[in-house]
């Protein structure tokens, strides 16, 4: 049988997870059809079986294997490997025979040595029961050994509350402050620091005390008891403020996205430059675009500050670039990342040589991209083959922020809401919709003077949007 592996479904996958089965145990497959789903580190992808055969699942939904592990079995035909199984169990049988007909003491010696393994068995199980008692016994010796000697150290610390000479109570600066605060009265407590020393841990437990009793009655009425009260009160100040805690397992692809960003974070030595864009002949030039497209979307501005970016790329090189290993890396290929909103994670697909696509064609590649990430059929490529990021969050009302570069590339473009303002042209104020873009670059290989003229140059053709259609 034909072993089936954990692809490797884009660059930087290293192992993936069984999501689910898309064929049963014992189903006839045949090449091209699809397998299994599998989430990778950039998203779920389906995996289509690369031969015929019958199918025998190896690793079970839910599972994680390193890339290059067997995950299932694909064999010529169910009847060859039931007729290897029965023509090896013939052999092992006559064989069997044969060794039992001189006089089988092979075989009673054989016999003999199981009965021994149980019994080896059979006394580490009838053993357990006893260790298991005596462990179960331990804890409760070990903690009577704990709490023995807490009335004895109560007794010799009770006359020791006040420092001597002066009756001031023996308590440290923080504690006597969180007293005043809360209203405890400390000569009523029994410290619990270095020779009676009253804490911090003190004071929190009897101001608990004290809300929790409602009655008001003195934390002193029982002293008897306020050794025993103060241990569980130390465990609940960490619960009580914030409630129940749910604790959620990242997802692969989450996973993913903290390692990158915390690598461009602790790695990339960023800056980051804002310009205001002057978007009144774009919204004259959609407006145009729209009218012309009939039924079909227009493109967005989101597509206009794609098309300018890769415009503006094939000027300034090394903006479509990356840091890498000391070197720079310069791509031929423009392809412009696109920050979708997917499944509880952010996925960049890419569109490809945006530079060279017309407005039109690079807003039918937008809006498919985003229809195949929020559907997780999204290709590796799309994933993994971005120059240039373009990240906007001005449909959500935010009118600036910045974005984290994805390493290893140069930069990437924050978009913001394009919202009226007053602005002066030509000594007059006039309102104008007004966008603002906002460069992260990495300093390593993106310097400020190029980083300027670079943003300089996509508000250039954003403010002269014809410049785009050419």
């Amino acid at each position: 049988m034909a072993d089936v592996a954990m692809p490797r479904l884009s660059d930087s996958m290293e192992e993936g997870t069984i999501l689910k089965w898309l064929k049963s145990d014992g189903d006839e497959v045949t090449r091209g059809e699809e397998l299994v789903e599998i989430e990778t580190d950039k998203a779920n992808m389906t995996y289509e079986a690369d031969s015929n055969g019958v199918l025998k699942i190896v690793a079970q939904e839910g599972d994680t294997l390193p890339v290059g592990d067997t995950i299932a079995q694909i064999g010529a035909d169910g009847g060859s490997d039931a007729g290897e199984t029965a023509a090896q169990t013939d052999q092992e049988s006559q064989a069997g025979g044969a060794e039992r007909e001189p006089g089988g003491g092979d075989e009673a010696s054989g016999s003999g040595d199981e009965p021994s393994e149980a019994v080896e068995a059979g006394d580490e199980d009838a053993d357990a029961p006893e260790d298991e008692a005596e462990r179960a016994d331990a804890p409760e010796d070990e903690a009577e050994r704990v709490k023995q000697p807490e009335p004895v150290a109560t007794e010799e610390k009770e006359p020791e509350p006040e420092d001597e000479g002066n009756g001031r109570v023996k308590a440290s600066p923080i504690a006597r402050r969180m007293a005043q605060d809360m209203g405890v009265e400390l000569s009523s407590l029994q410290g619990s620091g270095p020779g009676g020393r009253i804490v911090k841990a003190d004071v929190e437990a009897a101001a608990q005390n004290g809300a929790s009793d409602g009655d008001g009655e003195p934390s002193d009425a029982q002293p008897e008891d306020a050794p025993a009260e103060a241990q569980p009160s130390e465990a609940q100040p960490a619960g009580t403020g914030r409630g129940e805690t749910t604790v959620e397992d990242l997802t692969r692809l989450q996973q993913t996205i903290a390692r990158r960003m915390a690598e461009s974070k602790a790695t990339a030595p960023d800056f980051v430059i804002t310009c205001e864009v002057d978007m009144q002949e774009a919204v004259e030039f959609r407006k145009q675009l729209k009218a012309a497209s009939g039924e079909d979307p227009a493109p967005s501005f989101n597509d206009f500050v794609v098309k300018a970016s890769a415009l503006a790329l094939t000027e300034f090189p090394r903006a479509n670039g990356a840091y890498r290993d000391g070197k720079f890396e310069l791509y031929s290929r423009v392809n412009v990342g696109i920050a979708v909103a997917g499944q509880d994670a952010l996925i960049v697909p890419t569109i490809f040589d945006a530079d060279t696509k017309s407005l039109g064609r690079i807003s039918r590649d937008a809006r498919a991209l985003a229809e195949r990430v929020r559907a997780g059929k999204v290709s590796p490529p799309e994933l993994s083959s971005g120059t240039f990021n373009v990240s906007n969050l001005g449909m959500f009302g935010i009118k600036r922020f910045t974005a984290v570069i994805n390493p290893p590339q140069a930069a990437i473009l924050a978009v913001g809401e394009m919202t009226p303002r007053p602005v002066v042209r030509d000594g007059e104020i006039e309102v104008r919709p007004i966008m603002e873009l906002t460069l992260s670059c990495d300093h390593r290989i993106l310097y400020g003077a190029d980083a300027a003229q670079f943003l300089g140059r996509i508000r250039e053709r954003l403010e002269n949007p014809l410049s785009l259609a050419l």
